[in-house]
């Protein structure tokens, strides 16, 4: 059963209390909820939202579904999320996203068996003009290429 610590507790009542609507604390408070459950939301920590924020589950479920940035199911240490947007797949991203699974030897959105990585494509991070890139948990990396030897 899913608990957030005091102070995830504490960080989601100080952002229920910045604004008039609770509702609008859902997005921050999902973070934490994230952070607290090892990179993933399960139902149970949508249910202990619910309980905490007073809010319906089905609505805290329509904001976590709705967004990419969280993870429905457990990821790797280190979870790689390269784009998959028209301009990084010109530029070689779904081809990077092949090569660094082969090396890994996992399949997209699996973690590898030792729990380090899991490798997910994504729609657009957001830099077009640098693709193509990846997001390493809170890192992005730009102007990829797969100089191989």
């Amino acid at each position: 059963m899913f608990q957030l610590s005091q102070e995830g507790l504490d960080q989601v009542k100080k952002e229920m209390a910045r604004y008039e609507a609770k509702e609008s604390a859902i997005i921050p408070s999902l973070y934490v909820a994230q952070k607290e459950n090892k990179g993933w939301i399960s139902p149970e920590v949508i249910s202990h939202l619910s309980e905490v924020m007073e809010i319906p589950s089905s609505k805290i479920n329509e904001v976590f579904k709705f967004y990419s940035m969280f993870n429905q199911k457990p990821v790797g240490k280190y979870h790689v999320q390269i784009c998959a947007n028209i301009s990084c797949c010109l530029e070689g991203g779904r081809e990077l996203a092949r090569h660094i699974c082969k090396e890994l030897k996992v399949n997209k959105d699996e973690v590898t068996p030792d729990g380090r990585f899991t490798i997910s494509q994504v729609e657009c991070l957001g830099s077009c003009g640098t693709a193509p890139m990846m997001q390493v948990n809170d890192r992005y990396y730009e102007n990829l290429t797969l100089n191989l030897p």
